[in-house]
């Protein structure tokens, strides 16, 4: 055999059982690591217990957040709510119709105000530009005049955007100009 070939002296082979006092280096590094393990298993517990306690704690707090919203909203539409029933019992015999219209606009105002007071913003496009993000043409009618094309004749239902977001869009006829 050549010596290019040799292991060195100081060397273990694989096929050789490590050295006795190899073991007794390596155990006594795990029994230095282990309680660094257990340090950092017990830090982890317990930041997976805070977090599931925050996430907790944020849902609850989400939560009760969105009632009180709804009950604030709630409290505003009390009063136009009474005036409705007021309403309801009125004796029509003893009641002119003008009155019972003037009343029904009064809720009308009294509601549309609380509610755009919650970030209900109403749209009557009537005369505006045709708008399809916030429009739905049922129908189209002639123009008179090239300047009113995709302007907005009638709305035959008014539409609903809350907070930037669209409800319902308003229903609308759109002039068209045919030239």
């Amino acid at each position: 055999m050549s010596d290019a070939h040799q292991l060195p002296p100081d060397s273990v082979h694989p096929d050789e059982p490590a050295d006795p006092s190899d073991a007794e280096i390596f155990g006594s590094e795990d029994a230095g690591v282990q309680p660094q393990l257990d340090e950092q298993r017990e830090k982890y517990l317990r930041l997976a217990a805070e977090y599931d306690n925050y996430r907790r704690r944020t849902t609850k707090e989400r939560q009760d957040a969105h009632l009180r919203g709804q009950a604030d909203m709630l409290k505003g539409l009390i009063d136009p709510l009474d005036d409705i029933g007021r309403f309801a019992h009125v004796d029509p015999a003893s009641t002119d119709a003008q009155t019972l219209v003037d009343g029904v606009a009064m809720i009308e105002k009294k509601l549309a105000k609380t509610l755009a007071g919650h970030g209900l913003e109403i749209i009557i496009p009537d005369g505006h530009p045709f708008d399809p993000a916030l429009h739905e043409a049922v129908m189209t009618e002639p123009a008179a005049a090239p300047e009113e094309d995709h302007l907005v004749a009638r709305t035959f239902q008014v539409g609903y955007v809350f907070n930037g977001q669209l409800l319902r869009p308003a229903r609308v006829v759109v002039k068209q100009w045919n030239g």
